[in-house]
C-alpha cells in the first residue's frame, strides 16, 4: 500500500524526524492561504500523487510570491501530471502540499527496504541525493553505503557513524547526533508500521546546519494492514485502479496489467505460471487474478465480471486446478457471470482436479460458447491465437 508524501511526513513527525513546515491545499486560493501561514518566500508547491518523478514532470514548483503560488497550484491542478511512472496519459492531481522553502547546502539519500536475498532489512545511504539518485548511484557506486540490520538488535549507533564518516567532505560533527537520531527513528518507523519501504530523498543539510527530510516516501505491507488500522485508513481510492478497487471489495487478488488476455486462476503460483505461458505463446496478460483456493461461486462471478469490465480484454483464459476449490463451483460461477454480463470475447477453459467432470458437464450444458484446452500449453496457444 502506498501513501501520499504529506501522510508520510505526518508519520515522520510522530517519530521525531524533522520535516519542513507545510499544509495541504486542494484549490489555488487554499494554496495561497496556506503559503501566507508559512515562512517564505520561497514556497514549494508539490503535487500529491502515488508516482515518482514529480519534479521531472513539473509537479514540484518553486514560488517566490503568493501570486506565483496560486498560479503554480492552478497549473498543477488543471492538467494531468505526466511522469516516468504515470504513463503517457498522466494522472490527475487533486491535492497539493504547500511547504516553506529551505536554504539547502547539501543533499543525501536515505532509505530502508527488505533485502530478500539476505532476508533482513537494509539501510541505504548515498552522498548523492535528489532527482537523479538512480543515475548518480549507477555512475558512482562508491557514493552508496549499505548497512544490514539484525532485527534482534535493531539499527545500531555505529552503523549511523559508518554512514556519516564516509561522507566527503565530512559535515560538521555537531550534525552527527541529529543524523544518528534520524537513522534510528527511520528504522523504528519501518518496523513498527510494517513498512516495505521508507525513503528520504533528499535528506538535506540547510546552510544553518539543520537536518531535514525534504521528501518522504513510505510503502506498507498490505498483509499487515489488519494490525495497522490507522494506516489502512490513509488509502486514497482515487490513486488506485478502479478495477483493483472493485476486486479488493470482493476479497479478490487482482492486479491490472498492460496486455489483452484476461486470466482467472486459483492460486498465486498457478497464476504466475499462467501469465508466463501466455507470454511464451506470444501474447500479453491483461491482469493477474487469483480467486484463491477457497473461492465461492459468488467470487468467481465477481472475478469474471471484473475481467470483462476491462475494455482492453480481447479473450479470456480460465485456468483452474481443482484442489480446495472444486471445478463444479468454478463452472457455476462462470455460468452465473455469463447470465449477468454478456461475454463478447473468446473464452478458453482448462479445468483439472476435484469434480472436473461435473465442472465440464455444467459448462457443456450451458449456453456458453467456449473452447476447452487439455493442458496449460494448449490453453495459452489457443487464447493467443484468438488475439492475433
Amino acid at each position: 500500500m502506498k501513501i501520499h508524501e504529506f501522510q508520510a511526513k505526518d508519520l515522520f513527525r510522530n517519530f521525531e524526524i524533522p520535516v519542513p513546515s507545510g499544509k495541504l491545499a486542494c484549490t489555488p486560493s487554499q494554496a495561497g492561504d496556506v503559503a501566507k501561514s508559512l515562512s517564505g518566500p520561497p514556497w514549494v508547491v508539490k503535487a500529491q500523487i502515488h508516482a515518482g518523478g514529480r519534479g521531472k514532470g513539473g509537479g514540484i514548483r518553486l514560488a517566490n510570491s503568493l501570486q506565483e503560488v496560486e498560479r503554480a497550484a492552478d497549473e498543477v491542478l488543471s492538467n494531468p501530471l505526466i511522469t516516468p511512472q504515470t504513463g503517457p496519459s498522466g494522472q490527475k492531481v487533486r491535492q497539493l502540499l504547500i511547504e516553506e522553502g529551505l536554504d539547502i547546502d547539501r543533499e543525501f539519500y536515505l532509505g530502508i527496504v527488505i533485502d530478500r536475498r539476505l532476508e533482513c532489512p537494509v539501510m541505504i545511504f548515498s552522498q548523492a541525493g535528489g532527482m537523479e539518485i538512480e543515475e548518480a548511484s549507477a555512475k558512482h557506486p562508491e557514493l552508496v553505503s549499505i548497512e544490514t540490520i539484525d532485527i534482534i538488535h535493531g539499527f545500531m549507533p555505529y552503523q549511523a557513524r559508518n554512514f556519516f564518516y564516509a561522507i566527503e567532505p565530512m559535515p560538521d560533527k555537531d550534525i552527527l547526533k541529529g543524523f544518528s537520531l534520524i537513522t534510528s527513528q527511520v528504522y523504528k518507523l519501518f518496523i513498527s508500521k510494517d513498512c516495505s519501504l521508507v525513503e528520504i530523498n533528499p535528506l538535506v543539510i540547510t546552510k544553518s546546519g539543520r537536518l531535514v527530510a525534504l521528501d518522504a516516501k513510505i510503502n506498507l505491507d498490505d498483509n499487515a494492514l489488519f494490525r495497522q488500522r490507522d494506516i489502512a485508513e490513509l488509502v486514497d481510492l482515487y490513486e488506485m485502479d478502479e478495477l483493483e478497487v472493485r476486486a479488493s471489495q470482493h476479497n479478490l487478488n487482482y492486479i491490472r496489467l498492460d496486455g489483452n488476455i484476461g486470466a482467472m486462476v486459483n492460486g498465486a503460483g498457478l497464476a504466475m505460471a499462467t501469465m508466463d505461458v501466455i507470454k511464451l505463446a506470444g501474447a500479453e496478460p491483461a491482469n493477474f487474478l487469483d480467486v484463491g483456493g477457497g473461492a465461492s461461486e459468488e467470487m468467481v462471478t465477481n472475478g469474471l465480471e471484473i475481467i470483462l469490465s476491462d475494455r482492453r480484454v480481447k479473450a479470456v483464459l480460465i485456468n483452474i486446478f481443482g484442489g480446495i476449490m472444486r471445478c463444479d463451483v468454478l463452472a457455476r460461477g462462470v455460468v452465473k457471470a455469463a447470465k449477468e454480463v454478456e461475454i463478447k470475447v473468446p473464452l478458453i477453459v482448462r479445468l483439472e482436479g476435484t469434480n472436473v467432470e461435473e465442472g465440464k458437464e455444467i459448462l457443456k450444458n450451458s449456453d456458453l460458447d467456449f473452447l476447452v484446452a487439455k493442458d496449460m500449453e494448449e490453453a495459452a496457444s489457443m487464447v493467443a491465437n484468438q488475439v492475433r
